[in-house]
């Protein structure tokens, strides 16, 4: 067989602080396009589109207390991917079938079957697998409904919410009957969430210097469910602002990745005294929902009740701006990288 041309996007060296482009390099390997021999238990992908998700920068690191695993240096970025099967020793993975799974940033991959969500539906973009159809679309649905535990005519405010994940929680529950507050942080996005996810209300936090007059302002009666992207000093003024028996589904914490000293949150009394409930979660945790998911969200976007909007940057070569800037938030919407379209 012959060997064919496989870019990648490798990590240099671990990184501390905020990423930078340089952090990151891109080499031009080769691949043969043929499985090892007796290889059942991998397939053979060709990636068409890639993920940028704020998680990626926790791998970066020596750390591995989230649990995640860590990247090594000189070896490809990993991540969430739509990618197409070039070669399948196993059963379930025919050549040119459509799958999303974990994979790596490169060309070509080899990919262990564990864990690859075959595509059946096909009538819809194949780079939303890589978000709303993906592991984002999952986050917000687990989140908000399993963790959340909403009420029709509750308050739900969410952080980040022109993001991936955001820009769902905030459509899944306006649709539930919830009034929902969304913060981003460019006029841009707030405009985003009120006329294209119909937010309720939403503001740039950048501008507001007293968070908590914030969130009292737009929630006067307090809030029942926070759902939590940023953590920090957002969590800490959410605190003051819950009502009695709130919840909090915490999905991620985008403001402390970088910091070499994570910021202290003060009003965790709060906790007791409005008996409030945070819980962290683990989107691999619910991948049993994802065929309930499916029948859920699938129907909302063919009849237009729920959008999405994906920044696409174009080419593997374009890839580390493209995630990089997931961290200053640059990107508007769910980020993502085309490799390749067919």
């Amino acid at each position: 067989m012959a060997e064919v041309r496989n870019k990648q996007v490798i990590l240099k060296d671990y990184v501390s602080g905020f990423p930078k482009e340089s952090d990151l390099n891109i080499v031009d390997s080769t691949i043969t396009l043929k499985l090892p021999q007796g290889s059942n238990d991998v397939v053979l992908l060709k990636n068409l589109y890639l993920s940028c998700d704020p998680y990626m920068r926790l791998l970066m690191t020596k750390d591995t207390t989230a649990g995640l695993g860590a990247l090594t240096p000189g070896s490809p970025l990993t991540g969430f991917g739509v990618s197409k099967v070039v070669e399948s020793g196993h059963p379930d993975y025919k050549k040119d079938d459509s799958v999303w799974s974990l994979t790596k940033w490169e060309e070509y991959s080899l990919v262990p079957t564990t864990g690859i969500f075959k595509i059946e539906h096909n009538d819809v973009p194949l780079s939303y697998y890589t978000g709303i159809l993906g592991m984002p679309g999952m986050t917000a649905y687990a989140g908000f409904f399993e963790l959340g535990s909403p009420k029709k005519g509750e308050n739900v405010y969410v952080s980040a919410a022109s993001g991936a994940v955001g820009q769902l929680v905030g459509q899944f529950a306006k649709l539930h009957g919830c009034y929902v507050v969304g913060s981003a942080g460019t006029k841009e996005k707030v405009d985003l969430l009120k006329n294209k996810f119909g937010y309720d209300e939403a503001f740039n936090y950048k501008e507001e210097p007293d968070l908590n007059a914030t969130l009292k302002r737009y929630f006067p009666e307090g809030i029942d469910i926070y759902f939590e992207n940023v953590g920090g000093k957002t969590l800490d003024a959410v605190l003051l602002n819950m009502r009695v028996h709130g919840r909090i589904p915490v999905s991620g914490m985008i403001s402390q990745y970088n910091l070499t000293q994570p910021e202290g949150v003060t009003n965790l009394a709060q906790i007791i005294y409005k008996r409030i409930r945070i819980e962290g979660f683990v989107i691999s945790d619910y991948f049993h929902l994802y065929t309930k998911f499916l029948e859920f969200v699938l129907p909302l976007i063919r009849e237009g009740k729920v959008v999405y909007v994906e920044d696409i940057a174009e080419g593997l070569e374009n890839g580390p701006a493209a995630l990089i800037g997931l961290y200053s938030g640059r990107n508007v919407g769910k980020q993502v990288v085309a490799v390749a379209h067919e």
